[in-house]
C-alpha cells in the first residue's frame, strides 16, 4: 500500500485500519525510528488524568501542540497550551480548558515522532491540500484492573471536533478487548478492529464518522495491564 492508496481509502470510506506490517514501511525506513525504544519507554512517565470524574482513575497522558504549514511535511512544536473540546464533542469533560503535562520535547522532536508527523502531514495534506494545520499529539496509557476496567474512550462513541485523527498503537500489555468501532453520523456500525501489535493504526475522517473503543480488562489480574497509544489530530488552522 502507498500513501496514495491510503488517501483514496480514507477519502471514500472516511476511515481505515492499517496493520503494522503495512504501516511500518509507510512511516519510514528503520533508521528513521532510531529512538523507538526510548519513544516507547516514555509512556512509563505519563501523569494521571485528573479531569475525569470520580471513579475514572485509569488514564495517564501527556500532550503537545504543533503546527504545520500547507504543503509541509514537518511540524513545529508550539508553546504549551491547554486541550479544549466543546461539550458537543465531549459531554463528559468538555467545555473547559484541560492542562496536561507536556510531552518531553526530546520525544516530540525525536526521529520517531518526526516520522509519524511527516507521514501524517503527507496523508492529510493530500486529503485536504492548501491547508494550514493545528496538530495535537496525545500520549495515552489506559490501565486495567480486575475491579476497574480501563476505558480508552470514557465519553463513548464520539467525534473529536477535528478534521482527521490517527491512533497508533505503541504497546499492549496483559490486556484483552479494546476493540475500535467506527460508526456513521447516524450511529450505524461501519466497521470494527482491534489494535493488537505495535504500529497497528486507525485513521478517521472526523467530519464523517464517529469512533469508540471498548474497555480493556487484565488477562492476569496480578500483573500490570495497560494499553499505550499515540493519538495525533489535525484541524484546519
Amino acid at each position: 500500500m502507498t500513501i496514495a492508496d491510503l488517501r483514496d481509502r480514507v477519502a471514500s470510506e472516511a476511515f481505515a485500519f492499517v496493520p503494522a506490517d503495512t504501516m511500518r514501511p509507510l512511516i519510514g525506513a528503520p533508521e528513521t525510528l532510531s529512538d523507538w525504544p526510548h519513544f516507547v519507554a516514555s509512556w512509563d512517565d505519563l501523569h494521571l488524568d485528573t479531569y475525569l470524574p470520580d471513579g475514572h482513575r485509569y488514564r495517564r497522558r501527556r500532550h503537545a501542540i504543533l503546527s504545520a504549514r500547507a504543503g509541509a511535511h514537518t511540524a513545529t512544536l508550539q508553546p504549551h497550551q491547554p486541550h479544549f473540546q466543546s461539550i458537543d464533542y465531549n459531554p463528559l469533560v468538555g467545555g473547559i480548558e484541560r492542562w496536561f503535562e507536556p510531552m518531553d520535547p526530546k520525544i516530540v522532536t525525536g526521529p520517531t515522532m518526526h516520522s509519524v508527523l511527516a507521514f501524517s502531514c503527507h496523508l492529510f495534506g493530500a486529503l485536504r491540500p492548501q491547508t494550514h494545520w493545528k496538530i495535537e499529539s496525545h500520549q495515552f496509557r489506559i490501565e486495567a484492573r480486575s475491579d476497574a476496567p480501563g476505558r480508552p474512550t470514557p465519553e463513548g462513541v464520539h467525534r473529536d471536533g477535528v478534521d482527521y485523527a490517527l491512533v497508533l498503537l505503541i504497546n499492549r500489555t496483559n490486556i484483552k478487548s479494546g476493540t475500535t468501532t467506527v460508526h456513521d453520523l447516524g450511529g450505524n456500525l461501519l466497521g470494527g478492529f482491534t489494535l493488537a501489535a505495535p504500529f497497528d493504526t486507525a485513521i478517521v475522517d472526523d467530519a464523517w464518522v464517529k469512533h469508540g473503543v471498548t474497555a480493556v480488562e487484565p488477562i492476569d489480574a496480578t500483573q500490570a495491564a495497560y494499553r499505550d497509544v499515540l493519538v495525533v489530530t489535525f484541524k484546519r488552522n
